[in-house]
């Protein structure tokens, strides 16, 4: 697991950490995650904090709770992810990479060949894309 750091709500990063593995497929659809006491224990954290975040996955349907088992990951979690990932991705990045090109004058096909370049670039050294 990642660390955690002191710039954002520890709740908020508990909650990314879970989607990072989900997304990762290190934590597979209806496999258990960790209890809330062990995300307490293994950052050194209040449980309550560790619960909130947990519980924001709850609320969005990525996880559910087995009564008296513990949290699971929901089936179809991983694509529901995927796809708010791929939209935040959107927002986050193509759209500012958009704006900052056509200041630049380049133009979406030498855009899209940067793109190409730098994806080939990062393949080549044996990166996962």
């Amino acid at each position: 697991m990642a660390a955690i750091d002191d710039s954002r709500p520890i709740f908020i990063q508990i909650a990314e950490l879970v989607e990072s593995e989900i997304v990762a497929g290190t934590m597979a659809e209806e496999s258990q995650v960790p209890s809330t006491n062990e995300f307490a224990a293994y950052y050194r954290i209040n449980p309550a904090t560790a619960a909130k975040g947990v519980n924001l996955l709850v609320e969005s349907g990525i996880l559910y709770k087995k009564r008296g088992i513990g949290m699971f990951v929901a089936t179809g979690a991983r694509e529901q992810l995927m796809a708010n990932r791929r939209s935040a991705f959107q927002s986050q990045f193509v759209q500012p990479l958009a704006r900052e090109a056509r200041k630049l004058g380049i133009n979406a096909e030498q855009l899209a060949g940067m793109i190409h370049e730098s994806l080939t670039a990062e393949a080549s050294e044996g990166s996962v894309l």
